[in-house]
């Protein structure tokens, strides 16, 4: 256990978050007994280059004495904070340890979050919002505002911070003093209380923050937002920088070429080539579910008037086709007239009747197979999971009217 004596994990990637290994002595181990990590240990270290998940980013990727680290945390305990890694592998109190940082996966977390810092920043400066959510992972960038932006706002925004990257400004770390933290107007999304690490981009932000950054804006690259959603009465802003938003965009971009090349046309006419065959293959659904239609009703003249029940399966024909199907059917037939539409999954029923109650299709086939659904005494519709023709006639053929 640790003892309560000791002082807080030194953080060694708060004095340089450009360096990649590091010596340590393990302070104390601990067993894993439960969640995802069951049958590892929480190795304590009395200094570490590992970031913890914290601030909404996750934490660094890496190895101690070769041994991967599956994760980091921080916890605080009589006032300290301790940082443990998850790993696998022998290690005891007293050990020496060889740590190794994941220097892609650092670069490519200090890359998104010092962009976030400079689009939140400007936010913050043009508009007064906070942003008051930041999640940073592997596979997504998004920031949380308190206010509403609409995809030109995002844009303009978008065009300033780039033109801030390309400035080259230095980000600044500082620790002030609490009179010096008194006078000085900065972003934060918590109270905050004990030393607190300041990151300053000169004319642009001011944020408390416990991450490792880059030195300069231009080494961000630049920032691209992939996307954005109203959010809790504000608004939901997702963005890539660097290293990770080229990727995305590269590939983005062949994807765009493969399919002007399967268009047989440009870049810059795929979107009127696409629109042209949506209206095309709009037009042709229209005119298919019309013969589909027409078919459906030359076949039904065929099925003898004095059959009481009809029960009809199509593999498909859309909703208001099966509707005004039924309708004509039961022009003419005193029982429970039903259309059965295959689905990937199953079917899709309409059915209906012109004196009963056809809600006791429903209950039948809900009794019998699980099917949802409801309607009216008219006509009901629903869904039920696969089961043969011969099955779903003989449960309605044994409905009385």
């Amino acid at each position: 256990m640790i003892d309560s004596g000791i002082f807080s994990t030194i953080k060694l990637y708060d004095k340089d978050a450009y360096a990649t290994e590091f010596d340590a002595v393990v302070l104390s181990t601990e067993p894993v007994e439960d969640g995802r990590f069951k049958g590892t240990s929480k190795v304590y270290l009395d200094q570490t280059l590992f970031f913890p998940e914290e601030g909404g980013q996750e934490a660094d990727f890496g190895a101690l004495n070769g041994q991967e680290v599956l994760d980091v945390q921080i916890e605080k305990r009589d006032g300290k904070e301790l940082i443990f890694h998850v790993v696998k592998g022998n290690f005891k109190e007293g050990d020496s340890v060889h740590g190794v940082i994941d220097w892609e996966h650092r670069f490519d977390q200090m890359q998104q979050h010092s962009g976030e810092h400079i689009f939140s920043g400007t936010v913050h400066n043009k508009y007064g919002y906070d942003n008051v959510g930041f999640h940073l992972s592997r596979q997504v960038v998004t920031m949380d505002f308190n206010g509403p932006l609409d995809d030109e706002q995002v844009l303009d925004i978008e065009r300033a911070v780039n033109e801030i990257i390309v400035k080259n400004l230095e980000i600044l770390v500082s620790w002030p003093s609490k009179d010096e933290l008194d006078k000085l107007e900065y972003r934060s999304k918590k109270e905050l209380d004990g030393d607190v690490r300041i990151v300053t981009i000169p004319g642009v932000d001011v944020c408390a923050c416990c991450a490792p950054h880059v030195r300069r804006t231009g080494e961000i690259g630049f920032l691209k937002v992939l996307g954005r959603q109203n959010y809790k009465g504000g608004v939901r802003v997702f963005i890539e920088c660097g290293l990770r938003a080229l990727k995305t965009l590269g590939s983005e971009h062949t994807l765009i070429q493969n399919l002007a090349g399967s268009l047989t046309t440009s870049i810059e006419n795929v979107p009127g080539q696409v629109e042209k065959l949506q209206n095309e293959l709009y037009a042709l659904k229209g005119s298919l579910q019309k013969a589909r239609a027409e078919l459906t009703s030359y076949k039904l003249k065929e099925i003898p008037q004095d059959q009481k029940n009809v029960t009809v399966f199509v593999d498909d024909m859309d909703n208001k086709s099966v509707q005004n199907a039924i309708n004509e059917l039961t022009s003419t037939h005193s029982g429970f007239c039903s259309f059965f539409v295959k689905t990937d999954s199953g079917y899709r029923f309409v059915s209906g009747i012109a004196e009963g109650d056809a809600r006791k299709v429903a209950g039948a086939l809900r009794e019998k197979f699980g099917a949802k659904g409801g309607g009216s005494e008219k006509m009901v519709q629903g869904s039920l999971a696969d089961a043969s023709e011969d099955e779903i006639r003989k449960v309605i053929d044994q409905i009385e009217g």
